[in-house]
């Protein structure tokens, strides 16, 4: 097995494990266990951007949510990533569709992974962000989305388990 046969295989984890969620009500899906901010739609969708946002900064191909935005309808908010947002801001990443969730989070680590197979060793050991110690390279950055999107959805498993 070579490291995009691996990468491949990571990637298709979180696909596995949204698809094997409950079938969730509005309710279920946009409740705040806990009180916390973070829905399960907010976890789903959240996997979706991060993954679309930095494989479209990797790959220089325009992010699979100009083909999502509008089913989602969620503004300009919909397109940030979710990473700062404030409690506000998490609460009002509302889905009513957990099968478009699962598609538009599908079609990114699909993408992901078509990405990764099209590289080759060389390319993966290329250093792409010198801000971190070490270096990030295009290999560590495809294992770090697809390790984000892996958590979310564990989360999102985990909140549904207890909601259920």
């Amino acid at each position: 097995m070579n490291i995009t046969d691996i990468l491949t295989s990571l990637a298709h984890r979180p696909i596995d494990a949204v698809r094997a969620l409950p079938q969730l009500s509005v309710e279920q899906l946009n409740a705040h266990p806990g009180n916390h901010p973070n829905s399960i739609a907010w976890l789903l969708w959240h996997s979706g951007r991060e993954a679309d946002i930095q494989l479209s900064q990797l790959s220089g191909q325009p992010q699979l949510w100009e083909q999502f935005r509008e089913r989602f309808n969620l503004g300009e908010l919909g397109d940030s990533m979710g990473y700062g947002h404030s409690a506000e801001q998490a609460r009002a990443i509302v889905a009513d569709d957990q099968h478009l969730l699962v598609d538009y989070l599908e079609a990114c680590m699909n993408a992901l992974s078509d990405y990764a197979t099209a590289l080759d060793e060389k390319q993966l050991d290329e250093i792409i962000d010198r801000n971190w110690e070490p270096a990030v390279t295009r290999g560590v950055r495809l294992v770090s989305i697809i390790d984000d999107a892996a958590v979310h959805v564990g989360q999102a498993a985990y909140a549904a388990g207890a909601l259920g």
